[in-house]
């Protein structure tokens, strides 16, 4: 995998084309930390002239950008509504039993983000977003991570992450099907 021939542009235009239309949402650059505003409201919560939804991921990372719209794909509706989807977020720092907890509800999150890594030939990095603090043995997430994607690939992903998936296979000319030959546990 090339990881230069990854352009963060061209996955904001694919995502963009793909869901601008339908579901009034935007893939953007953001700052420092990435975020999920709805339509008409600021990064404080305050009301903003702004019509349409948009994530902002971090520093310009391809791989932010995946895994905020990973979070994305999984939310629903009414998630859509609010700030973040409504999630809970607990900032670098977090103990060992925290970390958990984070990585709890990070395994749909993230075995989408590698599915979609995958169709764009992109290398998939399990996130324990945790740098500054104690992330302890995170094996057991990793395998959860993987089981999901196998679960994902059995079962089916939801309509948008499918539509997604597909989008970017044919962009990157990767196989259009998820083929656990491709997902790697032992090097995540």
């Amino acid at each position: 995998m090339n990881q230069d021939n990854h352009n963060v542009e061209d996955l904001i235009k694919i995502f963009n084309d793909t869901f601008f239309e339908e579901y009034n949402v935007k893939l953007n650059f953001g700052g420092n930390y990435p975020i999920y505003l709805p339509a008409f409201l600021d990064e404080g919560g305050k009301p903003s002239e702004r019509d349409y939804n948009i994530i902002l991921f971090a520093r310009g990372y391809y791989s932010s950008a995946l895994h905020e719209i990973a979070h994305w794909l999984i939310a629903g509706k009414e998630r859509h509504k609010l700030e973040d989807f409504g999630y809970w977020y607990e900032p670098d720092g977090r103990s060992a039993e925290r970390q958990r907890e984070f990585e709890k509800v990070e395994v749909k999150p993230q075995a989408i983000e590698w599915i979609l890594a995958v169709a764009a030939g992109f290398r998939y990095f399990a996130s324990a977003d945790n740098l500054s603090g104690n992330t302890g043995d995170n094996s057991a997430f990793k395998q959860a991570v993987y089981e999901q994607v196998k679960q994902y690939a059995s079962q089916g992903l939801s309509e948008r992450a499918e539509k997604l998936r597909h989008a970017l296979s044919e962009f990157y000319q990767t196989p259009d099907y998820i083929d656990l030959n491709r997902f790697y546990l032992e090097k995540i």
